[in-house]
């Protein structure tokens, strides 16, 4: 069923600015014009976006979901460039191999989310294709006269440059904001997109988008005008316009910049980062599992914020969880709500399912069970150490004496205290005293796992 776009945004607090607010309305609401087309860019620093880039790709989704044509921006050109928003020093400039190998990767991640979102592929373009072939003649006569040196000096990430570091900032970058301008530029004449999304730091480089569009429309000559808007001639277009003033042949034209928030969390933190670094959208440098974690981890403060702006729930199931989650925080429903939708919209469901009885298993102690992959991942931030498989040949190797070797007892006297007390277990096995262990108990056959209590585990890898 179709939503309302801006009415969608505002109550899951995806929406931040917007340049026209009525003006957009009335314009995706229009019940006689066909699905609107806006489009998002996402720049190819890595060969993965992080979980921030995942705001945007929410508002390209609901975009689609209320009946019109979301398009992904890859810069493939202003990649070879490099945005000079948020950061504090000059980026390296990438090869244009890097730039190419990395919008191949991230292609997929945006296939991923829309499949997910139960949606066709998006229409995915690539700013290379127009940018790259662009004369510095061209850009100099039909961009660059547009702008104002002032205007541009006014934006935040160049003023900082300029006052704040000594080097300042480099023309390359410095013209960053025009080849983005002329992106939305591009789209609008081309492939008529007349709205921008983008997080709020991309705001100046959109109202520079919009600049550029009203300029380089207003300036067109009244043939060419007449003949891009499907009339006849100059006449026909007066005519059915009545827009020339003073000699001057004006093009009408609607375009629009919206931008959602910069995501934080309660704390002030920094959102998508661990103890072990980013949060990434493919499963090569962030697992399924690690992703379910991340979410499942979240504050008590954050979950409900969280279920509204990463996944797919509606309004009711969203106000039940939150209700549910004020009144039994420790039932911890929202958080498994929010891990299982928000990696299976990624992941798909078979994977936030294998992550849930992973998540499970690790709490349980039962990770015999677990393929050898998913094993990997569950343990991966256990302490481990290395053994000579003969010492699980003969006998075998004694539970007591392996707690100390593996620091989950600090004397003998305490590794009996354990085993007598039930608290050891080994691959989810409850061991005792006497108990040893030889290598039908390797898991894969080359690991065993002990676990004191709920929360002590070590792995034990045998060679």
């Amino acid at each position: 069923m179709s939503i309302n776009f801006l009415e969608e945004l505002r109550w899951r607090g995806l929406l931040h600015q917007v340049t026209d607010e009525e003006g957009i309305a009335a314009h995706l609401g229009d019940p006689a014009a066909s699905g609107r087309r806006a489009y998002a860019g996402f720049d190819p620093t890595a060969d993965s976006l992080t979980i921030g880039n995942l705001v945007p790709i929410m508002v390209l989704v609901h975009f689609a979901r209320a009946g019109h044509e979301p398009i992904v921006l890859m810069g493939g050109g202003t990649g070879l460039i490099g945005d000079p928003s948020g950061k504090s020093d000059e980026r390296t400039l990438m090869t244009t191999e890097t730039v190419e190998t990395n919008v191949a990767s991230q292609r997929r991640i945006f296939e991923a989310v829309f499949a997910g979102a139960g949606l066709g592929s998006p229409t995915i373009v690539n700013n290379a294709d127009w940018l790259c072939g662009l004369s510095y003649i061209e850009a100099l006569r039909d961009i660059g006269k547009h702008f104002s040196i002032n205007m541009m000096i006014q934006k935040e990430s160049v003023k900082e440059r300029l006052h704040n570091r000594e080097q300042g900032i480099s023309y390359t970058e410095f013209s960053y904001m025009i080849l983005q301008a002329y992106d939305f530029a591009h789209l609008y004449r081309e492939q008529g997109v007349t709205v921008q999304l983008g997080g709020s730091d991309q705001w100046g480089n959109i109202v520079a988008g919009l600049e550029l569009i009203r300029r380089s429309t207003e300036k067109r000559s009244a043939d060419k005008s007449a003949h891009r808007a499907g009339f006849a001639s100059k006449d026909d277009r007066l005519e059915k316009t009545g827009m020339a003033s003073g000699g001057v042949w004006r093009v009408e034209y609607e375009a629009y910049g919206l931008t959602c928030p910069l995501v934080t969390k309660a704390d002030g933190g920094k959102f998508g980062k661990t103890e072990t670094g980013a949060i990434w959208l493919t499963r090569e440098r962030t697992s399924p599992y690690a992703m379910y974690q991340f979410w499942l981890n979240v504050a008590d403060e954050d979950v409900v914020k969280f279920l509204k702006l990463f996944t797919l729930l509606g309004r009711e199931e969203i106000e039940a969880l939150a209700t549910t989650h004020a009144e039994k925080p420790g039932a911890r429903e929202a958080h498994r709500a929010l891990a299982h939708h928000a990696t299976a919209l990624l992941h798909g469901e078979d994977e936030a399912v294998a992550a849930a009885n992973a998540a499970k298993a690790l709490f349980s102690g039962a990770v015999a069970e677990l393929p050898k992959e998913l094993l990997e991942e569950v343990l991966a931030e256990v302490p481990s150490s290395e053994h000579a498989r003969s010492g699980l040949e003969g006998e075998g190797a004694a539970v007591l004496d392996l707690l100390l070797d593996t620091k989950l007892a600090k004397s003998k006297r305490e590794a009996r205290e354990f085993l007598t007390n039930g608290s050891v277990s080994v691959n989810g096995r409850k061991v005792g005293l006497d108990d040893r262990l030889t290598t039908t108990d390797l898991l894969h056959g080359e690991m065993i796992a002990l676990r004191r209590g709920k929360k002590a585990w070590h792995v034990t890898r045998w060679s």
